[in-house]
């Protein structure tokens, strides 16, 4: 039979029910792993390999950088007790405008079963971020605000370099002749500087639960 092509309101709805699905399945493979990355890596897998056989999709390479391309989206998995993970540094712009594509981050608790010998995830939130809200939510409520009072070029460059933006004094002054020419939407992402961006989930899976904010969406809901 011909696949299906895959679209982001049908990775949703798997999504949603891989989450389901998986949650508190024994997994011998995960058992005494603590390593966030050998989890979420894991995760990526299985959610693929649910998709693969019924699917139709360019499933992420070294060169793309993400897991699902066409539908520029990336998969993060995050134990609930420190919702972060890391991701490739592209430019100082992420901070301001966003990533560049969507994020589906699934949120579990992990336990281990001594008796067995296996590992337990319990997915307690699938929290989808769209591409125009995974910026920085410091950065952009500062930003916004400038603009709203009637800042000018140097507020703005005086705002990048308090906020640490890895850039230096040519790219402060170019970042913020674009900010006011176009200017960024609120991110609803902490983004940590780093050789990797550190990318921390509360303020995203708090709003997803509230269901009140455009871009972020909890999937099990």
């Amino acid at each position: 039979m011909p696949k299906t092509q895959l679209t982001l309101p049908l990775l949703k709805t798997e999504a949603k029910n891989f989450a389901v699905t998986f949650s508190n399945k024994p997994i011998a493979d995960l058992y005494g792993i603590n390593d966030g990355k050998k989890v979420g890596t894991y995760v990526e897998v299985e959610l693929n390999r649910s998709l693969v056989e019924r699917y139709e999709y360019a499933s992420g390479n070294a060169a793309s950088g993400i897991d699902f391309p066409q539908l520029q989206v990336d998969v993060k998995a995050t134990s609930i007790e420190k919702p972060q993970s890391s991701c490739p540094f592209r430019s100082a712009e992420q901070k301001v405008y966003g990533l560049g594509y969507n994020l589906l981050v699934f949120v579990y608790e992990k336990k281990d079963d001594n008796a067995t010998k296996t590992a337990k995830l319990d997915f307690k939130d699938v929290v989808f971020v769209a591409k125009e809200q995974t910026a920085d939510y410091q950065t952009t409520v500062g930003l916004i605000g400038i603009l709203e009072r009637k800042g000018n070029k140097d507020d703005i460059v005086a705002f990048l370099e308090e906020r640490n933006l890895p850039l230096d004094d040519i790219g402060r002054e170019r970042v913020a002749e674009k900010i006011l020419k176009q200017p960024p939407q609120l991110g609803y992402l902490t983004i940590s500087n780093a050789q990797q961006w550190r990318l921390a989930y509360e303020r995203v899976i708090k709003f997803a639960k509230a269901g009140k904010h455009n871009g972020v969406e909890n999937i099990l809901a």
